[in-house]
């Protein structure tokens, strides 16, 4: 049986990123609009006012309020939103212009989600022989949390691709059914 190496990302997963990473910045710069536009209308109106007012104090504190607002919604629209958004460009970005490695390692497990370089990630490990000593050792894998888990089961082998220990490509080669 042919078997074929199954891609995990295509062209269409970088546009649909980068699409993504630019409305996320065209909602920020909205709002920041909003905002300027907002203190600036105060600002004009407040001169506008007669001398010791009393909408005076009520302008200042409108002012302080949509500011108090606009820095509520940009430091966690920008720290957490938008970082992880250009995290994940950056990673599919440097999936077209790095090295990759190839290797055949039997599966062993699933470990626990981590985020690597702000992509949350799965960790799956494989035994790889130890070049240095006799034996072997746990090559940690790092699947997309965005994409399916492979259906690797313990104890298969697979032939994998994978750029700075994200899996980009694999092919299940033999499956614990064909072993017995």
């Amino acid at each position: 049986m042919d078997k074929i190496m199954i891609k995990l990302y295509s062209d269409e997963d970088l546009w649909n990123a980068v699409q993504q990473k630019r409305r996320l910045l065209v909602i920020f710069f909205a709002a920041l609009g909003v905002w300027l536009l907002s203190v600036v209308g105060c600002a004009v109106w407040y001169a506008m006012l007669p001398y010791k007012d009393s909408m005076q104090k009520w302008v200042i504190v409108f002012v302080c309020a949509i500011t108090a607002i606009f820095f509520m919604f940009a430091f966690p629209f920008m720290g957490i939103s938008y970082k992880r958004s250009k995290a994940y460009v950056k990673m599919l970005r440097f999936f077209s212009e790095g090295l990759k490695e190839h290797c055949v390692a039997p599966f062993e497990g699933v470990n626990d989600w981590i985020t690597h370089d702000g992509v949350d990630v799965n960790v799956a490990d494989f035994s790889i022989p130890n070049l240095k000593r006799d034996g072997m050792m746990t090559r940690q894998i790092y699947i997309d949390g965005e994409k399916d888990f492979p259906p690797f089961k313990e104890g298969e082998k697979a032939r994998l691709i994978v750029q700075g220990n994200i899996l980009l490509e694999y092919e299940i080669l033999e499956s614990a059914e064909e072993k017995e």
